[in-house]
Formats: C-alpha cells, structure tokens, sequence
C-alpha cells in the first residue's frame, strides 16, 4: 500500500488509520461548486426534446455517434499541458507514469467537436467521405461557474466531415431551423443568422490597406486586428458610435470609465462600419454593401460569393429571409471558424431576474472549420458543424411554456393486507402490459394515509384500493388523485367525501379500462386548467 502521506517509512498502522478516517468521516451532502442535480421532470424533458433533435437530425441523413466522455489533453488541441495548469479549463489528471515513461494527461471533454476531429482521424479509411454525424451528451469545463452557469452541461451537435461545398453550409441552416420548430419555437419566435468568416477577413485587409505604414509590420499589426476584432464584437452593446469611438480615440462606458481606443485614423473605420451595418431587408443591397466594405481583398470577395451560393440554395428550398438571413453582425469564434458561421437566435422577450425585458438571445451556433482535423493528419479536412445548447433550448421552452406543465406519475395500487401482495402484482402487471404506468406502493403499509401521502407526493393520477371487503365482493376502488384534491376544500362530511365522484367502486375485471378513463378525464382537466388559467 502507498502511505497517504507519501511517507514509505510510516508504519501500517499509521497508513491503515489513515484509510479509515479517510473512507468513514462522514461526508458533506452536496454537489461540488459549478455542478447540480436533475430530477425525473427535468431529465423527461431533456429526453424528449433530445428524441426530437434526433428524429430531425437522422431525418437529414445524419448518423449518431458516441465518443468518449474522457480524451488526452493533447486531442483536444486548444489546452496543453503546462506546468504551471496542465489543467486550464479543463478537468485534467495526469496517469501513473510506466517506467521512464510519463503518465498522459487525460481530460473530460469540453465540447463534441474535438473529440469527432479525432475519431475522424483515426477511423477515416473506415468511414464514409463525406461523413455525417450528429452527437449528444454533456461536457465539461473548468471554469468560474455563476448564475444559470454550470460546470456540466449538455451539447447536441451535427457535422459534415470531408467536403467543402457550401451546399452542406446551407443544408446545416436549414436543418437547425426545421430542428427548432420541432421541438416547439414556433416560426416568427426565432431567426438563423449567417455570416462568413472569409468576408471579415476582406474587411481587415481593406483596413490595413490604409492604416499609415507605421503599423504595417506583422507585430503592430497583429496587435492592431485584434483590438478591431474585440471591438466589432461589441457592436450590439456599444452601437455603430461606440464602435467608432473605440476603434479611434476611446470613449467612456456607462460607470464612467474611460477605455482606450484602438488608436485607427477615423478615415481607416469606414469599411468596418459599411461591414457592419450592411445589413438590408433586399439581400442584394446587403450584398453590395459587403463589395463596398472588402474593397479589392480576394478573400473577402469570395466570402461574398459563398454567402450568395448559400442564401440561393436556401431560397430554393423555401427557407426565405424569415426564416434564415444574411447578417455580418455574426461574429463567432474568430480564432476557429474559417468560412461560413451561423447563429440561431431566438427573438421573443422574456423578463429576466430583474423585471427587466430582453430578447432571450443565441441558443445554437456553429460554422466551417477546415482545420482542427488537420492537427492530427497533417491534410487539410473541410468540416462544417453546429451545436446546440441544450440547456438554454429547454429554459426557452419553459419561457415560451412549451414544456414545464405538471408530470403525471404512475397509478398505485395501494396495500390494504400485506398478505395478498401477489394479487396487487397482479394488478400493476395488468396496468402495464396496457400501457399504463404503474406500481405498488413498497413502503410500510401500516398507515394507509401516508399510501395517499405518498402517491400525492409522485403526483399520481389515480390510486387503486382493494381491501378484504373489495376482494370478496369482486370490486375494487380507484381513486381520482388530481380531482380529490381539488374538491378536498369543498367537502365537509363524510357522507359527502363517499359521495363525490373523485372516487368510484368498479369491477376488478374492468380495472384497467376504468383507470384508462379515469387519467384520460385527468390529463383533459390539466389541460382546460392551463387553457383557462384556473
């Protein structure tokens, strides 16, 4: 055994008090920070809306794959190890080194992408060119987790690997609108916004074709495009004169502080302006503005062209500007996307923690990358993907309430005799071979009340009762759960708790026809409760 104290010489039994007190102190009950718990209504849902994802997915050709949870770090490409934190953003472990040998990093995937940049090399003579596959499941990072932000979260993506026609672009689009209206955002609720990584390339040549040769070196200029490139991704919140003021002289944010600017002559900004807010409702006026802000960058103009090609094969399938539009303001992973990028957005408001009104924002996003598979074969390997973010596609189902209704759990059969348990079996075994959910209540059947209690507590539809009475007479008991508690505050007597209909003596041939009825006037009353706003 291996002192826990990296002490060899510590006697054993020192190492073996060491182990107990580190296997029996009791334990704190809690998630670690970042990290929470889902329960059988959240997981439902999740299942449900993933089941639709997948259904459209496969409806468009493409074939699930599930790779490991756990890669090296050296796979996943974007955090090496170091020695400082070989585990920077990621959850890293290094193994027990063999010999001279190092032990690997390992860590928890942080996305889907990079672990399929893997698979792909190393199971390409195997695989279809193109291939198509789509992915679901959670990964993690390593970060600063805050409100609605978590360490674990859920993915779902799609990609084309092994072409570089934008024809997959556009298909991808396509498919992420068809996807957002299955799992229940209604057309008109949501946008798919498309740019091109190629056309902000042009942009950024068409400037440093008139900055003053003092920044025209590598170093200056490198420096230069990227605070051109932070400050076009502040468009939204700062506005075409913010944008301005920090691509120039600076200007002062809302506490009152001042931030520097990027220091360009003002004359130097105009193609980053006409870039930004080329947007038309005419998509060739959009088109003709984005000529007007890449100026003669070879780039930048095929950019253009690729978005033309997309916009065309999506009018042709019937996916207009409503649905799918061309927007320069889409800045997305610059460091990674090397073509065509896509955002979903959903455009509906919604109150946030603070009374305050704002549109509920991304929820989807993707775009080309023609190099993460090159890392591990040395070839270039065009790729274009999209990931959803499950989670916030599920808060934005319960805002627009298209999910978060009350669950129904099973029918219990309730215990009266502990000694007929076989003829309560045989009952649920009956519910189920039917379709119906079901099971009998397994706790200490002394208290039939705390049975009631329990059943209310798994929001069970209706409960089954048959007592020695019920046995030998043929019958047995169903109880209405849903509409006895609502008519609870109504009765007074007894005489009247026996008379209302929430419960009712049946057959025991007719159990399970009866009970079928019985959740079918309950599933009908939740949902003239919602409609009706009782």
């Amino acid at each position: 055994m291996r002192p826990l104290d990296g002490n060899e010489d510590a006697p054993m039994t020192t190492q073996i008090k060491q182990v107990e007190v580190f296997l029996f102190e009791n334990p704190s009950a809690e998630t670690p920070k970042g990290f929470r718990d889902y329960f059988g209504t959240e997981v439902t849902e999740r299942t449900e809306m993933l089941a639709k994802i997948a259904e459209v997915y496969h409806r468009y050709g493409f074939d699930p794959l599930e790779s490991s949870a756990v890669e090296t770090v050296e796979a996943l490409g974007k955090f090496l190890p170091d020695v400082d934190r070989p585990n920077e953003g990621v959850f890293a472990w290094q193994e027990e080194a063999e010999g001279e040998r190092p032990g690997d990093w390992l860590a928890l995937r942080y996305d889907l992408t990079a672990p399929l940049a893997r698979v792909y090399a190393q199971h390409r003579n195997d695989l279809p060119t193109p291939y198509r596959r789509f992915a679901m499941g959670p990964v993690w990072r390593n970060e600063k987790p805050g409100p609605g932000r978590f360490r674990q979260f859920y993915q779902c993506d799609a990609d084309t690997v092994g072409t570089g026609n934008v024809a997959a672009d556009a298909e991808v689009c396509a498919m992420l609108a068809d996807t957002l209206e299955a799992v229940g955002i209604p057309r008109g609720d949501y946008v798919v916004r498309v740019n091109n990584r190629k056309v902000l390339n042009g942009v950024l040549e068409s400037v440093r074709s008139l900055v003053p040769e003092r920044v025209t070196d590598n170093t200056d200029w490198d420096e230069l495009k990227v605070g051109i490139l932070r400050t076009i991704d502040k468009f939204d919140k700062v506005g075409r004169s913010g944008v301005v003021e920090l691509l120039t002289t600076g200007r002062k944010d809302n506490s009152g502080a001042y931030i520097d600017g990027v220091g360009l002559p003002e004359y130097c900004v105009e193609p980053v302006m006409d870039f930004l807010t080329a947007k038309s409702e005419i998509q060739s006026v959009t088109f003709d503005r984005l000529r007007n802000a890449v100026g003669t960058s070879t780039v930048g103009a095929e950019g253009i062209r690729e978005l033309e090609q997309i916009a065309a094969l999506l009018a042709a399938q019937g996916y207009g500007p409503d649905r799918i539009v061309i927007d320069p303001s889409v800045v997305r992973g610059l460091g990674y996307y090397t073509g065509p990028v896509f955002e979903a957005e959903l455009t509906f408001e919604i109150v946030d923690e603070k009374g305050r009104k704002r549109c509920f924002g991304s929820v989807a996003g993707g775009g080309r990358y023609d190099d993460l598979v090159k890392r591990f074969t040395g070839q270039e390997v065009p790729a274009t993907g999209v990931s959803i973010g499950v989670d916030r596609l599920l808060a934005a189902l319960r805002a627009k309430g298209r999910i978060g209704g009350s669950v129904s759990g099973p029918v219990v059969v309730t215990v009266m005799d502990r000694d007929r348990m076989a003829d309560y079996q045989a009952m649920v075994s009956e519910l189920r071979s039917a379709g119906i959910r079901a099971e009998v209540y397994l706790g200490n059947p002394k208290n039939f009340g705390n049975q009631l209690k329990y059943a209310d507590k798994r929001e069970s539809p209706v409960a089954v009762i048959e007592g020695a009475d019920e046995k030998a007479r043929g019958v047995v008991q169903i109880k209405d759960l849903a509409l006895g508690a609502r008519l609870a505050a109504e009765v007074e007597t007894n005489e009247e708790w026996k008379a209302q209909p929430a419960q009712m003596e049946i057959a025991r041939g007719d159990l399970v026809t009866e009970v079928a009825k019985m959740i079918a006037r309950t599933n009908v009353y939740h949902v003239n409760e919602e409609v009706l706003d009782i």
